[in-house]
C-alpha cells in the first residue's frame, strides 16, 4: 500500500505545479460517512482542508439535517491539488491520485460513502451516467456501499430545484448510515 506520508510533496500529475498545497482530506479513523468529492477549490488550495468554502457550508447544512455532523464525517477528494481556474479534473490526474485516494479509504473504517458529482462518482464507482441518472441510487465501490448526489456547487449554480434532489438523496443515504 502507498504511504500518505509522500502526499504532500506528490508530482504524479502538472496540477503539483500550480497548487499552493495538496489537501489530504480530514476527519475520524472511524467515521459514520466518508464524503468525497472531486478536486479542491480555492479556499480549500488556501486552508488545506476539504469542503470549507460556500459548498461545503451548504453540504454540512444538509448533513445536518439528517443528524450528521462534519466530525462525524471524513472528508476527501479523489484529486488532492486544485486543478486551474477550478476546471473539472482530467482523468489523467484522477488517475495520478488514485494511489492516494485508494490508501486514504483503506485507512477509514467500513462507513458508507457519499460521492459528490460525476467526476468523483466516476472514479469510485465506475458509473459512466451522468449525476441526473444516477444520483440517490445505492451504489457499490468494493466492500462499501455508498450513494452519489449533486455535488453542492452544482446546487449553489442551480438552486433550490438542486437542493431539494440533494435532500431527497440524503434521505436515502441516512439508511446507509443507520445500517
Amino acid at each position: 500500500m502507498l504511504e500518505l506520508d509522500g502526499l504532500t510533496s506528490c508530482t504524479r500529475c502538472e496540477l503539483a505545479n500550480s497548487r499552493t498545497r495538496v489537501v489530504a482530506g480530514s476527519g475520524p479513523s472511524d467515521p459514520a460517512l466518508v464524503v468525497i468529492g472531486e478536486a479542491p477549490g480555492r479556499h480549500e488550495d488556501e486552508g488545506g482542508e476539504p469542503f470549507v468554502g460556500r459548498s461545503g457550508q451548504l453540504l454540512f447544512r444538509l448533513l445536518s439535517e439528517i443528524g450528521l455532523t462534519r466530525e462525524r464525517c471524513f472528508v476527501t477528494n479523489v484529486v488532492k491539488c486544485r486543478p486551474p481556474a477550478n476546471r473539472t479534473p482530467r482523468p489523467r490526474e484522477v488517475a495520478a491520485c488514485a494511489p492516494w485516494f485508494d490508501a486514504q479509504l483503506a485507512s477509514v473504517g467500513p462507513a458508507p460513502l457519499l460521492v459528490l458529482g460525476a467526476t468523483a462518482a466516476r472514479a469510485v464507482f465506475g458509473q459512466r451516467l451522468g449525476i441526473g441518472v444516477i444520483h440517490g441510487r445505492v451504489l457499490v465501490a468494493g466492500a462499501r456501499r455508498g450513494l452519489a448526489t449533486y455535488h453542492p456547487a452544482a446546487a449553489l449554480r442551480a438552486g433550490e430545484r438542486v437542493v431539494a434532489l440533494m435532500r431527497e438523496d440524503l434521505a436515502t443515504l441516512r439508511t446507509l448510515v443507520d445500517a
